[in-house]
Order: C-alpha cells, then sequence, then structure tokens
C-alpha cells in the first residue's frame, strides 16, 4: 500500500478523532471511577478473592453438579458478586464503562455509516444495533426482523 497524501490526512483525522475521545467526558469519568476502584485496598483484595473464586467455578464447571466443591463455590460466587455489585465504587466503575462503550459505538456507526451504508458495525447496545440496521433490506441483518427487513 502506497501512502499518499490521502492517507495521511485520514490518519491525521483519525489522531484527532482519538485525541477528542481521550479527552472526553465519559474517559474522564470512567478514569475517576476506575481510579476509586483499584486504589481502594479493600475492594482490590475483595476483586482479587472473586478472581480466584472465578477460578474455582470454571473448574467446578467442568463436572457440574458432581464436582464435590459445587454447592459451595457455587453459593460463594453469587454472595461476593453480590457483594462487589452493591459497593458503590464498583457500581460507579460499571455506568462509567456502560457510558464510555456507547459513545465509542456511537464513533464506530458514524465512521462505519460514512464508509458504506451497508457497513455491519458490531456494538454492544441492542438500541445502537437496531439503530444501525434500520436500512437493512437483505434480511441478513441479525435481529431477527426486528429492523423491518425480511429475516
Amino acid at each position: 500500500m502506497m501512502m499518499t497524501s490521502e492517507w495521511a490526512t485520514i490518519m491525521d483525522e483519525g489522531d484527532s478523532l482519538t485525541q477528542m475521545i481521550l479527552s472526553s467526558e465519559q474517559v474522564e469519568h470512567f478514569n475517576e471511577a476506575y481510579f476509586a476502584v483499584y486504589t481502594d485496598d479493600l475492594l482490590k483484595r475483595q476483586i482479587a478473592s472473586f478472581t480466584r473464586l472465578k477460578e474455582q467455578y470454571e473448574d467446578v464447571q467442568r463436572f457440574g453438579k458432581y464436582h464435590p466443591d459445587y454447592q459451595h463455590v457455587m453459593k460463594s460466587i453469587r454472595v461476593q458478586k453480590r457483594a462487589l455489585d452493591m459497593n458503590e465504587r464498583v457500581a460507579t466503575l460499571k455506568i462509567a464503562e456502560n457510558e464510555l462503550q456507547d459513545l465509542l459505538d456511537q464513533v464506530s456507526l458514524i465512521i462505519g455509516k460514512t464508509v458504506s451504508d451497508s457497513v455491519k458495525v458490531p456494538v454492544s447496545n441492542p438500541f445502537f444495533a437496531a439503530a444501525s440496521d434500520a436500512s437493512c433490506s437483505t434480511g441478513s441483518c441479525g435481529t431477527g426482523g426486528s429492523c423491518g427487513c425480511s429475516a
């Protein structure tokens, strides 16, 4: 591939877009929430404990209910996950992650639709997926016909 002035312009615009995203309010909120979670020593220990328990969970899942520690691991993982989910800092981090992901999905859709209306852009939010597939006429959008196509 040969570098042309058009490619250089596209790369410069990509760098500008990256800087805009990195200086966005969503990234700022995410960084603050991430810092709040991972500077709390108690919370870090809880997360590490949950991670170890997840490894045990994966081992137990190989054998299912026939594993000798099945009941203990299943109950423990639910209790620890609930405790983490109820933590205000973790909840704030999850909200910030979702807001940042929505921003990235919107940017991806705009870029994809700029290239072509037939570009399929994977997004995490079903709202954006439905909006991006609204013009589908091939029936292969994967939404089960909810976009109005002939799926």
